[in-house]
């Protein structure tokens, strides 16, 4: 029986960041991953022919790059191989009219855009740039800390010693607010508020749900202010760095090594039992980065959890689902609105509020949107390394969906599972991209379709097709991500404890869960 001071099921770059941080402070680490290969939601693979890589789930690797943990170790990852592109050209939103609008790093060129649908805006959204410095440390310092804790509360009064009772009003408004709402307090014009609220869908955030401002601003914001950037020839970039730098700490990985049982003795005897019968026992901790779903439906074997975690795990809502849709191209779109278009790393086909809330209320009732929001995502106009020289790979995620189809909203397509209907959803999509970029299909060299649930077959943490572990809105949010009373890591099991995207501070590839975590164990 092989022996660590710790044991993290799951690969993902959670669960990664949690052992390199660990192994750096001394501790004996392994990490085990069912899958042949470590990254969870973020991986790189050739889908269609050979010389194109495509992200398979997650593109954006900006709240990485900006995280604590990248911070801390970002001279030995780059010696590990970490390499990113930056875009300038962050996202820009496509309307039915044949204009757009984009966001980048310029805000003066951000400005003109706006200043182009309304002098006003073009103030206001000046003034809340200019406002931005001021309450991004305490939004980034509240999204750092675990939660509760002294450095939650710290951040709270540093944002009083700041600016008072006003700042700290503004910042719980902002996080409490809908995106309408707060898009309506600052602005007028409809394809600026367009623009941000899709951010909101990134998530699973209509327009009017609570607790949805904070992501659309956010991502504005920091876009306009720090960029975007993606992984050079991948966003597994981040995970191979990872590994190989956990490895050089004298850290193990055991790939194609499925966790069957967590059992705990007396809380203080913790083995891992693997699917070939392998046993590891963890001296000090055993951390998952595996869906609370999964691990407390199967693999935890403890009669001594409590019913009441139980029942809150079994109540933990999944976000609706998303379709990836990955594409060789002989060339990028030829979008109507502008040829710049090109340039960006994001295309949001996603042109009023309105069908943004339709197709929310459509996902959660069952049917199929007559109209998805789509998020094109356009890599090799950024990093030429994933495709062959003059070729390129499209980068679409389709949301939101449902899991499970009850019917289609556009009447066209016969209700059934997802394997009888992706692809023809799939043609749905295309033809979406097609009226805002003529002649995009001429372009198509190959298809790779992946629905919701095949997104789970390959990753089961993506519980059908949700590629945020679990909805964000705000009663599974801050304390109550995953189960009020343990969002700070530490499930009822004694040494067991939780990482990933369903704990806080949710999802993204900010590692932020796993590294505070890590801290909080190892300092």
């Amino acid at each position: 029986m092989a022996e660590f001071d710790a044991v993290v099921l799951g690969a993902g770059h959670n669960g990664l960041a949690a052992a390199v941080h660990l192994a750096a402070k001394g501790w004996k680490v392994a990490v085990v991953e069912a899958k042949t290969s470590a990254g969870g939601a973020v991986k790189t693979q050739e889908l269609i022919e050979p010389g194109f890589r495509h992200d398979l789930a997650a593109m954006n690797l900006s709240m990485f790059a900006g995280s604590a943990f990248h911070q801390t170790y970002a001279q030995e990852l780059a010696a590990h191989g970490l390499k990113f592109v930056p875009a300038s050209k962050c996202f820009a939103s496509v309307f039915p009219d044949g204009t757009h609008l984009g966001i980048g790093t310029d805000l003066s060129i951000n400005k003109a855009a706006i200043a182009a649908l309304s002098e006003k805006d073009a103030e206001s959204f000046a003034a809340m740039s200019d406002d931005f410095g001021a309450k991004a440390p305490h939004l980034f310092g509240l999204l750092g800390a675990p939660m509760p804790s002294f450095q939650s509360a710290k951040t709270v009064w540093k944002a009083w010693r700041a600016g008072g009772i006003p700042l700290l009003t503004d910042l719980l408004r902002l996080l409490l607010s809908s995106p309408r709402d707060f898009l309506d307090r600052h602005f007028d014009n409809e394809k600026l508020k367009v623009t941000m609220a899709t951010w909101g869908l990134h998530l699973d955030f209509p327009p009017d749900a609570s607790g949805g401002a904070l992501f659309p601003y956010l991502e504005t914001m920091a876009d306009q202010a720090f960029g975007m950037v993606i992984g050079e020839g991948g966003a597994d970039t981040i995970i191979k760095a990872m590994v190989s730098l956990l490895e050089s700490k004298r850290g193990e990985v055991f790939l194609n090594s499925p966790a069957t049982s967590v059992d705990v003795f007396s809380g203080t005897k913790k083995i891992v039992t693997l699917a070939d019968g392998r046993r590891l026992t963890a001296k000090r901790a055993i951390i998952s980065n595996i869906h609370p779903k999964l691990l407390f439906d199967g693999i935890v074997k403890n009669s001594q959890v409590p019913s009441k975690f139980v029942e809150g795990i079994k109540s933990y809502r999944s976000g609706p689902g998303a379709m990836m849709i990955h594409l060789t191209l002989d060339g990028l779109p030829d979008w109507i609105a502008s040829p710049d278009l090109k340039s960006y790393a994001y295309v949001h086909i996603a042109p009023t509020l309105s069908m943004m809330t339709k197709v929310y209320d459509d996902a959660i009732s069952g049917l199929l949107p007559q109209e998805p929001a789509l998020v094109v995502g356009q890599p090799t106009a950024l990093d030429p390394t994933r495709a062959p020289d003059g070729k390129h790979v499209l980068w679409v995620q389709v949301r939101v969906l449902p899991a499970e189809i009850k019917g289609d909203a556009a009447g066209e397509i016969a209700a059934g599972d997802w394997a009888s209907v992706k692809d023809a959803y799939a043609e749905r999509v295309i033809s979406i991209i097609e009226n805002y970029a003529p002649g995009f299909r001429s372009k198509i060299r190959g298809t790779s379709v992946w629905s919701p649930l095949d997104l789970q077959a390959e990753n089961p943490n993506l519980i059908g097709g949700d590629s945020l572990s679990g909805s964000h809105h705000l009663d599974q949010n801050f304390l109550f991500r995953p189960v009020a009373g343990y969002s700070r890591y530490k499930s009822p099991v004694g040494g067991l404890y939780m990482c990933g995207a369903a704990t806080w501070p949710g999802a993204g590839t900010g590692a932020g869960s796993g590294f505070m975590l890590a801290k909080m164990l190892a300092g």
